[in-house]
């Protein structure tokens, strides 16, 4: 019985697209399901398998604890059998939250700040000398130092941040005899009934004596002082009336600047308490401030050329505005000219239209609607205006339009660390707890391996040290090493984030899961594809089941079992179109993933390179790990920026490129562009265009029809037929959005949602219109036998045929065919599609406009979710884009596009620090000839096997 297999039986999965499937998936071993983009893989793994788990799951759950859970509606499937339970490891589930780390997701850093916390040596944050505990004749010593006469209270801290009513600490000091208690900073008397919040945190100090110092009380002073160290466990506080408190502690306290520590707690390093933080940014690292930057993007030009963009101040060049008669005022004052460029002025000039005239009054003369006069004002400065507007507006937009000329700035208090002075002077091996986390994984790992501890903290450090490097293993065992504790996951990609997840689950050990995961190995560089295929295996050996999400060629022939749904996409997939080992997979006659894995199908190399217009040139690249670094960028061509995760590549195209272009050549309000110091032949181009994979719409009413613009063109079509005429219908009867010819009833939802208690919510068709959007007057408008939900209800394919004959329709719908869309109906709402399928209308959208040929294109993996055909695809439309004589750059680890390329940018040689260079550079052929890139390594492989 021991070697008998067993399976999770699925029959009848109905699911979206899927026809009824039947299929025995083998547990305990690595599944990968592949298929055309849209052919249903994910509806089998998430929305079919992971699904009934989690479902199955909450169900063993009590009805109390399942009215705190979102309920699961129950798939599409007659049964399952054999169900693991369900742990889904996807590309969404990313904490945007800026108090997220990868310190906080892979639970290192709470193991940090317990080995601080137990074995960290405390430092005084103004002197840096090492802080011992104080003994009792010290205290008395620094009490007596006081002026004398001076009246001092001595309090016994006996809560510190906690919340509840504390009646019985109030009780217990009111009979052993003492009067009077401190609470949140207000004295009261103890036989006065005090009331406190439950839900608030408190500080609670009782008062043990009151003295005043004179010679003589060394002895009483003594006694109180032990006293109320019994009490407050060690501490006490010594409130000088009229002065500031002094903070003792048997504990920690500099002798010399006189600065005591609270006691070092795990809670003391977390930026996310009031205990740790810091007290400026509240543990954020960085504030919100306006820029000068953005208020003044165009320093070349006047302010009567309207150098000033700053909200409130578009209308600075306007004669007879008053924020014009302002800058006239102090033009007369400080005698300069307001048609001098902005650079020229002198630094004294720049500081008062930017910072204010420091309460120095200038004359304005202004004419307004009620008359003439002279004013003095004392300019407050374009910042310090905002700022006040900023605070005082109660407009949610006109605050986010604020917003625009703001900057992420560093906190002055802590340096962007996050913590609190007295947090960041407590060391291990001479290291505090943030230089440790803006250390990259594998030098960390290096130094926790070579800690130079005592005996005494090596014991008690032992465990947790443990603990860390395991932890910091998986993390490089998956191919992070390049990453820091401190990076916020809000910056992490997608394929990052569910490394991370993959990391914290082989950490936790499970045995006997089902793990499901969506392309793993999105944004992984071949060379680290070895090292994630490592880990997933080591998952399934102990004991656990894998089913993978996957397009990745390395994966499918690694994996145990492959699952092919298909034949194509949308309603021409969802079937299982072959299965069996890689050996027997790779046999199958039927598949097309197996035609190009065995090399019957491949795309080719293209027979000659492009050869560049021109160039632009990034100079001093220094953002993230950039070396100081000059970027030659060829134009006219398609380029690929290639190099191992984390190398820096999006350092220079997403944050340097496409920032900068977009400010100069759009003139979109984008956030500051990252380090450089200037960027050569931004002249060659007239606009920049970032198409990426974020939806096309975030509501079920966008849809592809109105995202390429043909619905426009749609509507105008059946107000042109003779019924829309008769009845007087104009364009505006033909949307869903406006009153009019939508049904009201749903108002154009189509759908109608009912809330269920204790269940999910169910969507039903509307009674009315049964789905179809628009009312029966509407629907009664015809074009060739049609209505105008029969055409939104066609597939691409479909519409084409349909269109035929008009030129303008046909050709953009052309387009979304041309890219791989045929399967998408012309109205289905934007939020069912993925995130390849939203990329791939944006690229449509583009190739059904007119070129200028002076646009650049910037991709940032466009092949994320897409199968060897869908890859296919994506290259002639990229190739069609260069045509035009666009320019086309793309950031891709995918090597069928890399080898495709005109020209290629490789960073690296590694990630992180020992990335943010320039290792190879020019056609694919040139930069195989490279001894360093292992880019030119991977492709070399193609290469050769495609002349063969």
């Amino acid at each position: 019985m021991a070697g008998k297999k067993e399976y999770i039986k699925i029959r009848g999965a109905r699911e979206h697209n899927l026809k009824g499937i039947d299929i025995d998936i083998p547990r305990n071993e690595l599944v990968v399901f592949t298929g055309l983009s849209g052919s249903g893989k994910s509806s089998l793994a998430f929305d079919t398998i992971y699904a009934e788990g989690q479902r199955r799951y909450m169900e063993s759950l009590s009805s109390y604890a399942r009215q705190f859970l979102g309920q699961m509606e129950k798939p599409d499937v007659e049964s399952i059998s054999g169900l693991p339970p369900a742990i889904s490891i996807d590309q969404k589930s990313t904490n945007r939250n800026p108090r997220s780390t990868v310190g906080t997701v892979t639970e290192i850093y709470d193991y940090l700040r317990l080995l601080y916390a137990r074995i960290g040596i405390p430092h005084c944050p103004k002197c840096g000398k090492v802080i011992q505990k104080q003994t009792v004749d010290q205290m008395v010593d620094a009490i007596l130092a006081l002026p004398e006469r001076t009246r001092i209270q001595l309090l016994a801290p006996v809560v510190r941040g906690r919340k509840g009513e504390h009646v019985k600490i109030f009780q217990q000091a009111k009979r052993s005899g003492y009067v009077r208690v401190m609470v949140d900073g207000n004295l009261y008397e103890l036989s006065e009934e005090i009331k406190l919040e439950k839900n608030k945190k408190h500080n609670i100090e009782i008062v043990v004596d009151r003295l005043a110092v004179k010679e003589g009380i060394e002895k009483r002073l003594t006694d109180s002082l032990e006293t109320t160290m019994k009490l407050s466990d060690g501490l006490v506080v010594v409130d000088i009336i009229g002065g500031e408190p002094m903070n003792f502690s048997q504990r920690f306290s500099c002798p010399d600047c006189g600065v005591s520590l609270d006691e070092i707690e795990p809670r003391s390093f977390s930026f996310n308490n009031p205990f740790g933080a810091c007290p400026v940014c509240k543990g954020l690292g960085f504030k919100m401030e306006f820029s000068p930057e953005l208020i003044i993007p165009d320093t070349s030009l006047s302010i009567n050329e309207g150098a000033i963009a700053a909200m409130g101040w578009q209308s600075a060049n306007s004669k007879g505005s008053f924020t014009n008669a302002i800058l006239v005022a102090l033009a007369d004052h400080y005698h300069f000219s307001l048609d001098t460029p902005f650079r020229d002025y002198p630094k004294k000039i720049q500081d008062i239209l930017i910072h204010g005239t420091n309460g120095e009054s200038v004359k304005v003369h202004y004419k307004g609607m009620r008359g003439e006069g002279i004013y003095d004002v004392a300019f407050e400065g374009l910042i310090r205006n905002m700022e006040r507007k900023y605070r005082e507006t109660s407009s949610e937009i006109t605050r986010q339009e604020y917003e625009n000329y703001m900057m992420i700035t560093p906190c002055g208090e802590c340096g962007g660390k996050r913590l609190k002075r007295e947090s960041l002077a407590v060391t291990v091996s001479d290291k505090n707890i943030a230089e440790i986390t803006e250390m990259s994984i594998v030098d960390l790992l290096n130094f926790m391996n070579h800690l130079t501890l005592s005996e005494h903290q090596q014991m008690i450090g032992q465990q947790i040290l443990k603990e860390i490097r395991s932890r910091l293993g998986f993390l490089v065992n998956v191919g992070l090493d390049y990453l820091m504790l401190a990076r916020s996951t809000g910056t992490l990609s997608g394929g990052e984030a569910q490394r991370i997840r993959l990391a914290t689950q082989i950490g936790s050990g499970l045995v006997g899961v089902a793990y499901i995961l969506d392309e793993p190995s999105i944004g992984l560089h071949q060379k680290d594809n070895d090292k994630l295929l490592k880990a997933l295996k080591d998952l399934r050996d102990l004991g656990n089941s894998l089913i993978v999400v996957e397009h990745d060629e390395d994966t499918m022939l690694e994996s145990d079992y492959v699952v092919d749904i298909g034949p194509g996409a949308g309603e021409h997939g969802g079937e299982v179109v072959a299965k069996g080992t890689p050996k027997e997979f790779i046999r199958s006659r039927k598949s097309i993933t197996a035609a190009y894995l065995s090399g019957k199908k491949r795309i080719p190399v293209p027979p000659q390179r492009r050869q560049p217009t021109g160039h632009l040139t990034i100079v001093g690249a220094r953002e993230n790990n950039l070396k100081n670094i000059d970027v030659d960028i060829p134009l006219g061509v398609f380029t690929c920026v290639t190099g191992v995760s984390g190398s820096g590549k999006s350092s220079i195209v997403n944050e340097i490129l496409y920032k900068r272009l977009a400010r100069d050549l759009n003139h979109s309000r984008t956030s500051r562009p990252g380090k450089h110091k200037d960027i050569l032949g931004v002249n060659q181009l007239d606009k920049v265009i970032n198409i990426d994979q974020s939806p096309i719409g975030r509501t079920p009413r966008s849809n592809p029809a109105t995202y390429t613009g043909v619905f426009d063109m749609i509507r105008d079509l059946f107000a042109s037929t003779v019924d829309a005429k008769e009845r007087g219908y104009k364009k505006g009867r033909f949307s869903f959005n406006v009153k009019g010819g939508r049904c009201e009833a749903c108002a154009g939802d189509g759908i109608i949602k009912i809330e269920m208690h204790f269940l999910a919510d169910v969507y039903v068709p509307c009674e009315v219109c049964q789905g179809k959007r628009y009312n029966r007057e509407t629907l009664e408008v015809k074009y060739k036998g049609k209505n105008i939900y029969d055409v939104l209800n066609m597939t691409v394919e479909e519409a084409l045929d349909f269109f035929e004959n008009v030129p303008s329709i046909r050709r953009k719908i052309e387009t979304l065919n041309d890219v791989g869309l045929s399967y998408v109906r012309l109205g289905q709402p934007s939020t069912t599609l993925s995130g390849g399928e939203a990329q791939r209308v944006k690229l449509a959208t583009e190739l059904s406009r007119r070129s200028t040929g002076k646009t650049i294109y910037i991709l940032d993996e466009p092949t994320t979710g897409l199968h060897f055909a869908d890859v296919h695809k994506l290259i002639e439309i990229l190739q069609r884009l260069t045509d035009g004589g666009n320019t086309v750059v793309v950031i891709e680890h995918n090597l069928d596009v890399i080898k495709t390329a005109d020209y290629i940018i490789d960073v690296g040689p590694d990630g992180g620090d020992r990335g943010g260079t320039i290792i190879a550079q020019g056609t694919p052929e040139e930069v195989v000839r490279s001894p360093i890139s292992y880019t030119g390594k991977y492709i070399k492989k193609y290469l050769e096997r495609d002349k063969k």
